[in-house]
């Protein structure tokens, strides 16, 4: 039995059962978003910190008593979670800010950081003995869903736009994935894929539909205050296009709270392109996300671009409930952002995982990051994902190989030539 005590509607507030088969609050369609609720008295009664500090399981599933699944319930092989979190103290001193850590999300099996809601997924799927699991995706997501599954030989679906960056296609196809490429963006392989789920009976795992996802992706929000020794930052940077993962993180600090782990909760940050801005529209003139109609997007960060952010409604809380601002930033920002943030940090994130640390540059020139402040800045995926990005942000910044003939002399030529330019 898990610690779970229902399943609310983010609308309305009307309350289903934990073992709620549907998805969505049945009054409102497939815009009743449902939050996960647990008996956090009951959890911090049976564990504690030191119970955590004692496991040696570091994946995601070390924070089993904070999800919605049983104890003994079997997950899937693959290492999802246990990520590593740095300290980029080149990234803080170019900023003149405090800290500055990169988690790197880069490090799952498959890339990216929508690992951890597709191992959910499959673990909520197999529980209810479902034959097929589907997602429509830009990519990440998809391939996520698409490892995991290969990983206990459970069927799947995928639905994702014919102009999703190959790299992220082929990991797909390797992992022998049934594939539709849709003539159409991110929004239409959503509403494809939501029809088709509900005419072929397949467990849906699409975020801001399905709510469980939150509860896998909120692990990277623990992982940041487990690594910290639970004093949170003062601020969290995530990039958002749907707006999952950064529900998923402020449900993390909302956990931390109830357990009475953490008392501050740091302000988070969402982070879009100007290109696909649907959320930073919203928080800058106070409209409805619920009835703001949906935009045209268009961003080279694939990952973050979306018409209508499917879990908008999690997403704006996530800012407004934590003190925090959405903050729009350009296309070529973003690219800047990729080889600054590798050079200072390491870590080599694709672009809409870039995104987040070109937030945070604009942030600090608005004031809204000081000098005293110490930042989390969440990498969602790897910078491999994307080469044909991550090639026009090295080009961006003046960064070329020298071609040399294999002897020694044309070597030192180069290097002269590359010193003096």
């Amino acid at each position: 039995m898990s610690n779970v005590t229902g399943l609310t509607c983010v609308i309305c507030d009307k309350t289903y059962p934990a073992d709620f088969a549907g998805y969505v609050c049945t009054d409102h369609g497939n815009e009743g978003i449902l939050d996960v609720r647990y008996d956090y008295a009951r959890i911090a009664g049976s564990w504690t910190k030191a119970d955590l500090d004692a496991n040696r399981n570091r994946t995601m599933w070390r924070y089993r008593p904070l999800m919605p699944v049983r104890p003994d319930a079997p997950v899937p092989p693959l290492t999802v979670g246990g990520t590593p979190m740095y300290d980029a103290a080149p990234l803080a001193a170019d900023l003149g800010i405090a800290r500055v850590w990169v988690k790197d999300e880069g490090r799952q099996p498959t890339a990216s950081l929508k690992d951890r809601a597709s191992a959910m997924a499959v673990v909520k799927a197999q529980e209810r003995e479902a034959e097929v699991i589907t997602t429509a995706s830009t990519g990440n997501a998809a391939a996520a869903l698409s490892g995991i599954c290969a990983s206990v030989g459970q069927k799947n679906v995928i639905f994702v736009p014919k102009t999703a960056p190959e790299a992220k296609i082929a990991q797909l196809l390797a992992y022998g994935s049934t594939v539709a490429l849709v003539n159409g963006n991110y929004d239409a392989a959503f509403e494809l894929c939501l029809l088709a789920a509900e005419e072929y009976g397949w467990f849906n795992r699409n975020t801001g539909f399905n709510p469980f996802m939150t509860e896998g992706k909120k692990t990277a929000g623990l992982e940041i205050l487990e690594d910290l020794e639970w004093n949170p930052p003062d601020a969290i940077f995530v990039s958002v296009g749907d707006g999952s993962i950064i529900g998923g993180v402020h449900k993390a600090m909302k956990d931390a709270v109830g357990l009475g782990w953490i008392e501050k909760v740091p302000r988070i940050y969402g982070i879009q392109s100007d290109g696909s801005d649907f959320m930073v529209q919203a928080f800058e003139s106070g409209e409805d996300v619920l009835t703001k109609a949906p935009i045209s997007a268009a961003t080279l960060a694939d990952s973050i671009s979306a018409d209508l952010p499917r879990d908008r409604i999690k997403a704006m809380a996530a800012v407004t409930e934590t003190n925090g601002a959405y903050i729009r930033v350009s296309d070529d920002d973003i690219l800047a952002a990729v080889p600054v943030m590798a050079r200072g940090s390491g870590v080599f994130a694709e672009p809409a995982g870039a995104a987040a640390y070109a937030g945070l540059v604009e942030a600090v020139n608005r004031g809204l990051v000081t000098a005293t402040d110490e930042v989390v800045v969440l990498s969602t995926g790897n910078g491999l994902k994307d080469i044909a990005g991550a090639m026009k942000a090295v080009a961006a910044a003046g960064t070329k190989p020298m071609y040399v003939d294999p002897n020694l002399e044309a070597l030192k030529m180069a290097m002269q030539k590359g010193t003096n330019e």
